[in-house]
């Protein structure tokens, strides 16, 4: 199985990064604008409209509030057999660390999930400030 791992800090405090992340419909407008371009919520799940056209079904799996941490899984994928990953929100002085991380199988979608875990991080970055 793949790991890709991202870890990213932002100008901010840790309780208001955590709020975007908590707000499982915003994805578009509080955390990644311009990587994510339209999030609409489902039963337990989110559809989210990636700015390269991919649309992936991300069901909610832990909204752990006291450790800051959201893990989701991509479900209904042709591509991907297995999708799972999370986002944890740390304090880090007067900002906010963020780690990532996902799981993927087939191994070679790593190739294409990887990029689009960058350019979604570097979307956080700019958002989050």
């Amino acid at each position: 199985m793949a790991t890709i791992r991202k870890e990213l800090r932002v100008n901010r405090p840790a309780a208001e990064v955590w709020a975007a992340f908590r707000d499982f419909g915003a994805v578009h407008a509080k955390l990644a604008r311009g990587f994510v371009t339209d999030t609409r919520l489902e039963e337990g799940a989110r559809v989210v409209t990636f700015a390269n056209g991919l649309v992936a079904t991300e069901r909610l799996v832990t909204m752990d509030e006291p450790a800051r941490r959201l893990v989701y899984a991509v479900t209904g994928s042709e591509r991907l057999s297995h999708h799972n990953a999370s986002f944890q929100v740390f304090e880090d002085g007067a900002g906010a660390r963020i780690v990532w991380i996902a799981d993927i199988l087939p191994d070679a979608a790593a190739a294409v999930i990887e990029p689009m875990m960058e350019a979604g991080a570097a979307a956080m970055r700019t958002t989050l400030g």
